[in-house]
C-alpha cells in the first residue's frame, strides 16, 4: 500500500509539475506530461531505478479507473459546450461530425494499412481511434493563440463530439472482426445497428439523467454541499451503467449528459465551474503520465528510422499530418461558407489526446487476444501520434493562425463594468494606448455617453448567463467593476474570479464616508481594491465632478518612476501601469507594480499644475543634493 501511495504521489507532482512548467514556458502542457511520464518510466528503468510502473502499482484496476477518468474529462468537455454556439459554425460542425468522419476514418485506415503497413482489421480499427482530435489539447492551443471565434468554436465542437464518435468506430470495427473470427460468415450489416442502436440508447440513458438532475437540484432535494459529490457519482454510474449496454458506449452517455446540462438552464452549473476544471486538470495531468509511464524501451523499437518499420511509421506520421487531416477537412466543408483562410487553419490543427492513447491501449490488448500481432504496437504508434501532433501543432498554431489571418485581438483587453463618468473618462484613455476596452451597463441611458465617444460597449447584464454566449470575453483578462453600487461590484468580481482570475479583478475601494465598518464588505469577496489610497466610488465621484483627470506619462532609461512621480502633483494617484507588451499591472492598496523603462504610467490627478511651492520645495531638495557631493543630471521631459 505504501509503494501505491508514492507511485499516486509522484504522479500528481509530475502532472502538476509539468502543467506550471508549461505556463511558465509556454510549452503545449501534454508534451511536458509525456516527457515527465516517460522519463519517469522506461528510461528510468533503463537506468536501474524506474519510479513509476503503474501497471505493477495498480494491477487489474489501472485499466478502469483510466477509462472513469476518460469519461469525466468528456463530461467536462460536454459541459462547456453550448448550442448557441452553433449559430455561426453549426453547419461546419454537423459536417465534420458526420462526412469528416466517415472522410477520416476511410484516409486514415488506407495511411495506417498501405504506409505503416499494419495489417487490414488493426488499420481499420486505428483508423476509427484517429478520428479523436482531443478537446483537452485543442482548447488550450485555442486560448494560447486566442484563435477568433468561428473556427474556435467550430474546432472546439469537433473535438468534443468526435471523441465519442472514435470510441464508437474503434467498437463497431473490433465488434466485426471478433465476430468474424467466432463466425467467418458475419457480416457488417450483422454488426453495425446493434451498436448504433447501443449508441442511441446509451446517449438517451445520458439525456435522462441530466435532466433529471437538471429538475432535482434547483428544487431543493439536494443541499448545496453535496451537489458535486451527487454529479459526480452521477457521471460515473451513468458510464459504468451504460458500458454495460456496450463497450465504450459510455463515453456517449457522459458526453450527451454534459451537453444536455450546459443547455437547460441548470441554475447549479457556475457552482460547479471550479470544481470540475480542477478534477479535469487533475485527471489530464494523472492520466498522460499513467499512460506514457507504462511504454516499455522495446515500445520505442518501431520508432526507430533506421529500420524499415521505423521508417514506414514516421511516413505514416508525415501523411496523418499533412494529407489525411487536411483532405479530410477540404471535402467535408467543400460548399460551406466557412472562408478559406479559416479551413486552411481547421485542417492543420488536429492534435490528438488522451482519448487516443486510452482507447488505443484498451483495444491493442483486445486484438492480441485476436490473434493479430500488429495489435501489439498501437499503443507506441498512438503515443508517437499524439508526440506529433502536438508538437507540430502546438509549436505552429500561433504562426499558421497569424498567417492566416485568424488571430484575435492579441494585446490584453480591459472589460469595464459599469458607465460612470470616470469609467468613460478611464476607457478613452486605454483605447488611445491601443489596449482593447469593453464597457457592460444594463442601462442604455447611462451607456450614452460611451456611444457618443465611440467606445465599444455592451447593452445588457453583465451576470446573466446568455452575455456569456452574447459577449465574446475572450479578449479581456482584466476585469474592473466599478458601478456605483459597491456591493454589486463585489458581486461581480466574486462572479468571475475563477474566469478570469482572482488577481485580475479589481472594482474601487470602500468609500471613506465614515460609516462603520461593520457594514463593510468581505474582503474574501471582493476584487482587488483599485489605488493604493484605495479609492472608493464616491470618491473618485467625487474627485471627477472637481476636475480630476487621467495622464500618461512614458517612463525610459533617463526617465524613471520617481522622476515620473516628481512631475506630478503631490496628491495624484497612480493607477496602473501599462507594459510594452500590452500587459496591464494594477497599483492597488496590497500590491504596488515595479515600474520599468519602456512602461506608460496612467494615473488620476487634480486639474492644476504643481504650485510653484511645490516646485520651489523639489528644486531645494535637489541643490541640497548636490551640496552634499551628489551630481543630478539633466532630466528629460515626459511625452
Amino acid at each position: 500500500m505504501e509503494s501505491q501511495a508514492l507511485v499516486i504521489a509522484t504522479i500528481g507532482v509530475l502532472g502538476i509539475g509539468a502543467q506550471w512548467l508549461a505556463w511558465r514556458t509556454g510549452w503545449p502542457a501534454i508534451v511536458l506530461m509525456l516527457a515527465a511520464g516517460f522519463l519517469a518510466g522506461p528510461v528510468a528503468g533503463e537506468l536501474g531505478f524506474r519510479l513509476l510502473d503503474p501497471e505493477a502499482a495498480f494491477g487489474d484496476l489501472l485499466d478502469p479507473a483510466i477509462g472513469i477518468g476518460v469519461a469525466l474529462i468528456l463530461f467536462e468537455g460536454g459541459l462547456s459546450l453550448d448550442l448557441r454556439e452553433l449559430r455561426h459554425s453549426g453547419s461546419a460542425v454537423w459536417r465534420l461530425a458526420t462526412v469528416g468522419v466517415v472522410v477520416g476514418w476511410a484516409l486514415g485506415a488506407v495511411a495506417a494499412s498501405q504506409i505503416a503497413g499494419l495489417a487490414w482489421p488493426v488499420a481499420i480499427l486505428f483508423g476509427g481511434i484517429l478520428i479523436v482530435t482531443g478537446p483537452t489539447v485543442v482548447i488550450p492551443l485555442l486560448r494560447q493563440a486566442n484563435v477568433q471565434t468561428r473556427p474556435n468554436s467550430i474546432l472546439k465542437w469537433e473535438g468534443i463530439v468526435n471523441d465519442p464518435t472514435g470510441a464508437l468506430c474503434a467498437v463497431i470495427a473490433y465488434e466485426y472482426f471478433r465476430r468474424v473470427a467466432e463466425s467467418p460468415n458475419a457480416s457488417v450489416i450483422e454488426v453495425v445497428p446493434p451498436l448504433i442502436i447501443a449508441a442511441i440508447l446509451a446517449g438517451l440513458i445520458g439525456y435522462a439523467a441530466a435532466r433529471m438532475i437538471a429538475y432535482l437540484f434547483p428544487r431543493g432535494a439536494i443541499p448545496e454541499y453535496l451537489k458535486v459529490p451527487v454529479l459526480f457519482i452521477a457521471v460515473i454510474f451513468v458510464f459504468v451503467l451504460t458500458n454495460k449496454i456496450e463497450h465504450e458506449a459510455g463515453l456517449v452517455a457522459v458526453t450527451v449528459m454534459g451537453i444536455t446540462l450546459a443547455n437547460t438552464g441548470f441554475s447549479s452549473i457556475r457552482s460547479i465551474h471550479p470544481f470540475k476544471e480542477n478534477i479535469a486538470v487533475l485527471l489530464v495531468s494523472g492520466i498522460f503520465i499513467l499512460l506514457s509511464s507504462s511504454l516499455s524501451w522495446s515500445d520505442l523499437v518501431y520508432l526507430d528510422p533506421t529500420t524499415e518499420v521505423g521508417l514506414r511509421f514516421i511516413l505514416f506520421l508525415l501523411a496523418l499530418l499533412f494529407i489525411v487531416r487536411p483532405l479530410t477537412v477540404i471535402v467535408s466543408l467543400l460548399g460551406s461558407s466557412v472562408p478559406w483562410n479559416e479551413r486552411l487553419f481547421i485542417a492543420w490543427i488536429a492534435p490528438r489526446g488522451i482519448v487516443l492513447v486510452a482507447i488505443s491501449g484498451l483495444f491493442a490488448l483486445r486484438l492480441a487476444d485476436l490473434g493479430y500481432s500488429d495489435g501489439q504496437v498501437l499503443t507506441a504508434l498512438s503515443f508517437a501520434v499524439v508526440v506529433a501532433t502536438v508538437v507540430a501543432h502546438g509549436f505552429t498554431v500561433d504562426i499558421v493562425a497569424k498567417w492566416l489571418g485568424v488571430k484575435g485581438t492579441s494585446r490584453p483587453g480591459l472589460l469595464i463594468v459599469g458607465s460612470t463618468p470616470w469609467t468613460i473618462a478611464l476607457a478613452k484613455e486605454m483605447q488611445a494606448l491601443k489596449t482593447p476596452v469593453m464597457i457592460v451597463d444594463p442601462s442604455w441611458q447611462s451607456l450614452g455617453p460611451a456611444r457618443r465617444e465611440g467606445l465599444p460597449f455592451y447593452h445588457g447584464e453583465i451576470l446573466n448567463e446568455a452575455t456569456e454566449h452574447n459577449l465574446d470575453l475572450t479578449p479581456y483578462q482584466v476585469l474592473v467593476a466599478a458601478t456605483d453600487n459597491e456591493a454589486y461590484n463585489t458581486l461581480v468580481c466574486n462572479e468571475f474570479a475563477h474566469e478570469v482570475g482572482r488577481d485580475s479583478v479589481y472594482q474601487l475601494g470602500e468609500s471613506a464616508d465614515g460609516d462603520d465598518d461593520k457594514h463593510a464588505l468581505p474582503p474574501t469577496l471582493r476584487g482587488r481594491a483599485l489605488f493604493e489610497s484605495g479609492f472608493g466610488v464616491t470618491d473618485v465621484n467625487e474627485r471627477q465632478q472637481q476636475g480630476w483627470v487621467f495622464r500618461k506619462t512614458k517612463l525610459s532609461d533617463e526617465f524613471d518612476f520617481e522622476d515620473a512621480q516628481e512631475k506630478l502633483p503631490d496628491s495624484a494617484n497612480m493607477l496602473l501601469l501599462l507594459r510594452s507588451s500590452g500587459r496591464l499591472r494594477f497599483f492597488t492598496h496590497a500590491a504596488r507594480p515595479e515600474p520599468r523603462a519602456g512602461d506608460t504610467i496612467l494615473s488620476f490627478s487634480p486639474p492644476q499644475l504643481k504650485t510653484l511651492e511645490e516646485k520651489a520645495a523639489r528644486r531645494a531638495s535637489r541643490e541640497s543634493g548636490r551640496d552634499k557631493g551628489g551630481q543630478t543630471p539633466q532630466k528629460p521631459q515626459p511625452s
